[in-house]
């Protein structure tokens, strides 16, 4: 689920009473299209725990993953589900689904001429890019986590929040000894950030750093200035178990770090 500010271009896809989405064959070639090219592009470059997801999950490029088949086996490994819902949702919303250990996806895909760019969360993104590492426990208990906090801070505080998820579940990397690895959900799916994020001499990568996160500026429509590396999922449960009310304090006190965008550039736009 990315944030963002613009109205949505596409209709989210309800699903019937026993929870089936109707996907058109058109829309089956679509993911496949996306599938296949992805699966490529991330080959030895996302985290062993995303791999893993992906065969828990049983993802192929056959046809697009109904909501409540992905659920149920998420539900053997970690308890989430994953529920259809319009392309944007509130902070308000999202953070309480996600305390809920459920994953709010966008439930339509992307048509053909936004094969390349698309600013709105679709299923692909969603499905592909974020619900393999649900499946991993300190993964998924930190995503727990962040939702739980964001219930309990003042909505102007969220978008706060939300910095903290874009830089960790969005855009995140992370540190093995063999070298750097995608985990974020917003790289994984995306045909240019995948190797961008970790090839290109452009972009900061820095050690995770909570308080400099939380002020860091970030843009959806464009490729990363910055990214945060984190050594672990589980050393990433262990910081936001700790006090982040007084580093959200500290924080908002700081304001915010300069903003490291130039005016918008057609030409430097991320495909997702």
């Amino acid at each position: 689920m990315t944030f963002m500010q613009n109205a949505p271009r596409y209709v989210a896809r309800a699903p019937d009473a026993q929870g089936f989405i109707e996907y058109t064959e058109d829309e089956h070639k679509v993911w496949e299209t996306l599938y296949q090219r992805q699966v490529q592009l991330i080959e030895g470059r996302a985290c062993d725990a995303y791999y893993q997801g992906v065969l828990k999950l049983g993802l192929n490029h056959h046809h697009i993953p109904q909501c409540k088949d992905v659920t149920a086996i998420l539900q053997n490994y970690t308890g989430w589900s994953v529920t259809p819902v319009a392309a944007l949702i509130s902070f308000k919303d999202f953070f309480e689904l996600i305390a809920n250990k459920t994953f709010p996806a966008a439930s339509f895909i992307r048509r053909r001429e936004d094969l390349d760019y698309l600013q709105e969360p679709d299923i692909f993104h969603e499905i592909f890019g974020h619900c393999p590492l649900l499946c991993d426990p300190a993964f998924a208990a930190f995503t727990e986590a962040v939702g739980k906090f964001g219930k309990t801070i003042l909505p102007e505080d969220r978008k706060m929040l939300a910095r903290l998820y874009w830089f960790t579940v969005e855009f995140g990397l992370i540190q093995y000894p063999q070298g750097l690895k995608i985990f974020g959900a917003g790289i994984l799916s995306s045909k240019t950030e995948s190797t961008y994020a970790l090839e290109s001499a452009i972009p900061e990568r820095k050690p995770f750093d909570l308080l400099e996160i939380l002020r860091t500026p970030y843009r959806y429509d464009q490729l990363q200035k910055t990214y945060f590396i984190i050594q672990s999922f589980d050393a990433l449960y262990d910081m936001i178990n700790q006090n982040l009310t007084e580093v959200f304090k500290e924080a908002k006190a700081l304001g915010m770090l300069p903003d490291p965008f130039a005016p918008h550039d057609p030409n430097d736009v991320r495909s997702c």
